[in-house]
């Protein structure tokens, strides 16, 4: 029972809720709504808009607050909105037909539900973001000390306890479902976060005991803001005139003071934010971390879209289900692969084999968009913007029927999902590389602002990816979709390829002369 398995075991049980949430919520979504996608999309748009937004503000929170408050109130406020959900979702599904034959009302009440169920839900994942910042990406760091093999350890540990339990744990609350009710399988997952909050607090509780320095930040945090407003009042007062230094304390009490309490905080939101997005530029780290962001624009996972694409090119739900789960084991295979490569070439080079096995392998995507049996078509552009659209509808709904049969050939879906399930090995051991490098570069004061941000930065490009698909939802036009996130990726690992550059050089300064560059880009 030491702290690493005390961690182990909390992420284990956090992880397994949030895969059985996620994939469960889809499903009441769309069950809500009369199978229809569109609350769907206005959930996972209203959830990457607030991390957006909010993600700087989160980070700010947890490097001000201690650890033990920031980690117990993140796990609170997560398990008590998915259970408040869960209760909704329950009355909601008990009595729908009663809700559907008040007419008048009907359209009132179904707009409350819908908004409540997803307020809750954003509020539970705003609520996941934080804890997983605190313990993957601060906590953990502490246990390790300076003790980089372990730190690389336990990042790959826990990647791998990811990707298994996303086999699982959509599977298990699946079988609910299915065999039993959605009310069923609300009630389930309901009974799993009450004990599942009382046994992350017990061990959480447990790790920041047996883990002094856990209990240091805070305090260090604070004189180190001490020290700084005090060196900005004297740089502030030298390039003041005497009759400003007495007059300006005065007028900026009385400015403030006339302004209302909620302007006052909105205002030191938005320099929170700013400050915010300042330092995740200025660290030694950016364009790494920037790398990393990119690769979420891409169509090229197995998330909806690559799922909705392979039913329409013949695909069952039963061979998806299997390569689902040859991704999970390719992932694995990733984290293994870091832990190798970390060990013996070191991280930067690690980043780069991982960032070249990751595009090798995607080329093979590309090359299913020119095989047989691909359904990409140049001329359906020309359609959408030509004149006769009495002739468009007649041939798309043509296209549409064609390309909802059987393919005349599998070679295209094929090299697809062959390409997708290889690249899983590259991107989750260049994942690794990027977090461990953000783990150890970046300094404890701003640990959570900065990750906070880069949390809003993989939503943002996250979303651009759900933009391009808006534009081209067609099956024939798939193949641009993939081209582009190739370029996507290309771009992100370029960056880090420079970054990598950086690093090198700064560690020959280092060897050589013994100590840091003054530079602080290099």
């Amino acid at each position: 029972m030491g702290p690493r398995f005390l961690v182990y075991a909390s992420c284990a049980l956090s992880i397994w809720g949030d895969r059985m949430w996620h994939f469960a919520m889809s499903v009441f979504l769309i069950e809500l709504y009369g199978h229809n996608l569109l609350l769907t999309a206005g959930f996972g748009l209203v959830v990457a808009g607030s991390v957006l937004v909010f993600g700087a503000l989160i980070g700010d929170w947890i490097d001000r607050k201690p650890r033990n408050k920031v980690a117990h109130a993140s796990l609170f406020i997560q398990n008590s909105s998915v259970t408040a959900c869960c209760v909704v979702l329950m009355l909601v599904f008990s009595y729908k037909s009663e809700i559907e034959q008040m007419w008048h009302g009907w359209f009132t009440v179904s707009v409350f539900c819908y908004a409540m169920v997803i307020i809750l839900a954003d509020l539970a994942n705003l609520a996941s973001t934080a804890l997983t910042i605190t313990v993957q990406k601060d906590w953990i760091v502490v246990i390790t000390g300076d003790n980089r093999g372990q730190l690389a350890g336990m990042n790959a540990a826990i990647r791998r306890m990811d990707q298994v339990i996303n086999i699982f744990a959509p599977l298990s609350v699946g079988q609910v479902m299915t065999w039993a009710s959605n009310v069923i399988g609300c009630g389930f997952i309901l009974g799993w976060n009450l004990i599942s909050l009382l046994v992350e607090f017990i061990f959480l509780s447990r790790v920041y005991q047996l883990v002094p320095p856990l209990a240091v930040k805070s305090q260090q945090n604070l004189k180190n803001n001490l020290k700084e407003l005090k060196l900005l009042n004297i740089f502030q007062n030298m390039h003041k005139a005497p009759t400003e230094q007495k007059s300006s304390p005065e007028m900026q009490r009385k400015s403030v003071t006339k302004l209302p309490l909620c302007f006052r905080k909105m205002h030191r939101m938005l320099c929170t934010c700013r400050d915010g997005w300042k330092a995740y530029y200025r660290q030694s780290v950016f364009l790494a971390g920037l790398g990393l962001a990119f690769l979420y624009t891409t169509v090229l996972g197995f998330d909806c879209i690559t799922t909705g694409y392979a039913y329409t090119q013949g695909i069952s739900g039963s061979l998806l289900s299997i390569l689902m789960a040859l991704s999970a084991f390719s992932g694995l295979m990733g984290t293994i692969l870091f832990t190798k490569l970390r060990k013996h070439y070191g991280l930067a080079v690690t980043g780069v084999v991982s960032s070249l096995l990751h595009v090798s392998c995607l080329m093979l995507c590309v090359f299913s968009v020119f095989a047989p049996g691909s359904p990409f078509d140049l001329g359906i552009f020309s359609l959408l913007t030509s004149k006769n659209s009495s002739l468009n509808q007649e041939t798309l709904q043509k296209n549409h029927m064609h390309g909802s049969d059987h393919p005349e050939s599998y070679i295209s879906i094929i090299l697809l999902f062959s390409g997708v399930i290889l690249a899983r090995i590259g991107l989750w051991s260049f994942d690794l590389t990027v977090t461990q490098l953000l783990q150890e570069n970046i300094p404890e004061s701003e640990r959570g602002i900065v990750n906070g941000v880069q949390s809003s930065m993989n939503y943002l490009m996250d979303l651009v990816h759900f933009i391009m698909v808006i534009l081209a939802p067609q099956p024939q036009q798939f193949g641009f979709l993939v081209i582009i996130s190739l370029l996507f990726v290309i771009t992100g690992h370029v960056m880090y390829f420079i970054y990598a550059k950086k690093y090198k050089i700064k560690e020959t300064v280092i060897q050589t002369t013994g100590r840091k560059p003054q530079n602080p880009c290099v």
